[in-house]
C-alpha cells in the first residue's frame, strides 16, 4: 500500500466522520428547537419525525457505504473554495427556514394550541409526504456522485452531468424531494402555521433551482445537451 493510498483512505475516513458529526449536531439542534419550543418531550408527532429521519439516515448509510466520496463531498461542500457567492445567501437562508423555522413554529403551535382544525388524517398525509420526499431526495443523492450541500462546479472531482435515476425525469429531483419534505412537515406536526415557514423554504428552493440551473448551463460541460433532453427543472410539464 502506497503512502498516497494511505493518505486517501485517511482523508475518506476523516471526511465520513466529519459528515456524521455534522448530521449529529444538526439533529441535536433540531431536537432542542422542536422540544424546546413545544415545552415538552411528550409529543408523539415529534418522535415520529425523528424516527423517520433516523431511519432515512440509516438507509442512506447502507446504500452509500460503497460511495464514500459522496459522503465526503456533502461534508465539505460548504467549506469548498468555489462555493457560489449567491448560494451563501440563498442556501443558508433556506437552511434556516427548513432546519429551524418549520420546527420552531410547529413547536410553538404545539405549546400554545394555535392550530385546532387539522385532523389526524392530515397528519397521515404529512407522514406519507415526508417519507416520499425523503425517498426521492435519497434516490437523487445515491444516484448523483456530485450531489453536494453547496452549489459549486466540482472541477476537483471531474464533475460530470448525471442523467440516470430520477434525473431522467427532472433536472433537480433532490430539490423536489426537499420541497415535498418541507410541505409535509407542518402536516406531520399538526400545524397549519408552520406552512408559512415551509412555503418560504420551498420558495427559496425554487430560487436556488433557477440560479443553480443557470450556473450549470454556463459552467458544466454537457449540461446544455442534457437540459434539451430533460426539459423540466422540478415539475414535469410545468417548469
Amino acid at each position: 500500500m502506497t503512502t498516497q493510498t494511505v493518505t486517501n483512505n485517511q482523508d475518506l475516513k476523516a471526511g465520513i466522520i466529519r459528515r456524521f458529526v455534522q448530521i449529529f449536531i444538526s439533529m441535536l439542534i433540531q431536537a432542542l428547537v422542536l422540544f424546546g419550543a413545544a415545552g415538552t418531550l411528550r409529543w408523539g408527532a415529534a418522535w415520529i419525525f425523528f424516527g423517520l429521519s433516523l431511519a432515512g439516515i440509516a438507509v442512506n448509510a447502507i446504500f452509500m457505504r460503497h460511495k464514500p466520496e459522496i459522503i465526503v463531498e456533502r461534508g465539505r461542500g460548504t467549506a469548498s473554495g468555489n462555493w457560489k457567492e449567491w448560494d451563501k445567501v440563498v442556501g443558508i437562508v433556506f437552511g434556516v427556514f427548513y432546519f429551524i423555522g418549520i420546527l420552531l413554529v410547529a413547536g410553538l403551535d404545539e405549546r400554545w394550541g394555535w392550530t385546532t382544525t387539522l385532523t389526524f388524517g392530515w397528519q397521515i398525509v404529512g407522514i406519507a409526504g415526508f417519507v416520499l420526499g425523503n425517498s426521492l431526495f435519497s434516490w437523487a443523492m445515491i444516484t448523483n456522485a456530485y450531489f453536494s450541500t453547496a452549489v459549486r462546479i466540482q472541477t476537483d472531482r471531474g464533475h460530470q452531468v448525471c442523467s440516470s435515476g430520477p434525473y431522467r425525469f427532472v433536472r433537480h429531483p433532490g430539490y423536489v424531494g426537499a420541497s415535498l419534505q418541507s410541505l409535509a412537515m407542518p402536516l406531520l406536526f399538526g400545524s397549519w402555521w408552520a406552512l408559512i415557514a415551509a412555503g418560504t423554504a420551498v420558495l427559496l428552493l425554487i430560487i436556488r433551482t433557477a440560479l443553480e440551473d443557470r450556473t450549470l448551463h454556463q459552467e458544466l460541460a454537457g449540461y446544455q445537451s442534457y437540459a434539451q433532453s430533460v426539459r423540466f427543472r422540478l415539475i414535469p410539464g410545468v417548469w
